[in-house]
């Protein structure tokens, strides 16, 4: 969904009769119900960089699968030795639209690859969602979700079991 393609970087092809243009996925959501399109503008395709290493996403339902998300959230992190060199963090069912998080991405970028720097980041997350309650998930809940979610990519970097299905008791 849109919170993968934002962490992925991906741009979007738009088309109005013979104008054409691109632009990143992330610009496209506008708030909840508004995209940045014209009327009659066509969304002609999806370009999305080779190099996808490094993506973990996650969905958060009542239901296993066929199941709209109370949050779905994307981390992209790239290191260099045990440095976070490069990062984006996309959620969905945060805000109105699909957005990044990018305090949280400041205070990740640049710093150790630790678990107190991945703790530090989640805490930056109250800055950059607040996010609604309703029949799927309460504000609480869903940002305590979207916030464990990046501490399981620590978990699953580091070779630790994180899927419900892997654990026996």
């Amino acid at each position: 969904g849109p919170p993968a393609l934002i962490a992925l970087d991906a741009t979007l092809h738009l088309r109005k009769g013979s104008t054409t243009r691109q632009m990143p996925i992330a610009d496209y959501f506008i708030e909840y119900g508004k995209q940045d399109r014209d009327i009659g503008e066509l969304v002609t395709g999806v370009s999305i960089p080779k190099a996808v290493d490094n993506l973990h996403c996650y969905k958060l339902s009542k239901r296993f699968d066929q199941d709209i998300s109370a949050v779905c959230g994307c981390v992209w992190i790239e290191l260099d030795d045990d440095t976070i060199s490069k990062v984006r963090l996309a959620y969905g069912g945060m805000a109105g639209i699909p957005k990044r998080a990018k305090h949280a991405e400041d205070v990740l970028r640049g710093k150790t690859w630790s678990e107190d720097t991945i703790r530090h980041a989640m805490d930056e997350m109250t800055k950059d969602f607040t996010p609604l309650s309703d029949m799927r998930a309460s504000a609480k809940y869903r940002m305590q979700t979207a916030q464990n979610m990046l501490l399981r990519v620590w978990h699953e970097r580091n070779g630790q079991t994180t899927s419900v299905h892997e654990v026996t008791p």
